[in-house]
């Protein structure tokens, strides 16, 4: 499984990308959550706002937000 936060570097995306790093320990699932602050990546998607939660590939959340509930249930979606 392939899982990467997209942000710009500002604090609600490394904010973001902490607690997609909890989700993925609280899961224990056995892979590295990748962070890219590379603005233009998030542009050449066809998004204009971020930090986006990609998960193999595809861009399954848009936004900041502190609901790790929501970040576990889409991994878990995206692993099975």
């Amino acid at each position: 499984m392939k899982i990467q936060v997209l942000g710009s570097g500002c604090p609600n995306c490394k904010s973001f990308y902490e607690l997609t790093q909890k989700a993925v320990k609280e899961l224990k699932i056995d892979c590295e959550v990748e962070y890219i602050p590379d603005i233009s990546k998030i542009i050449e998607l066809g998004i204009m706002s971020s930090p986006v939660l990609m998960l193999n590939e595809k861009p399954v959340m848009v936004g900041a937000t502190r609901d790790i509930d929501r970040i576990k249930e889409l991994i878990q979606e995206a692993k099975s």
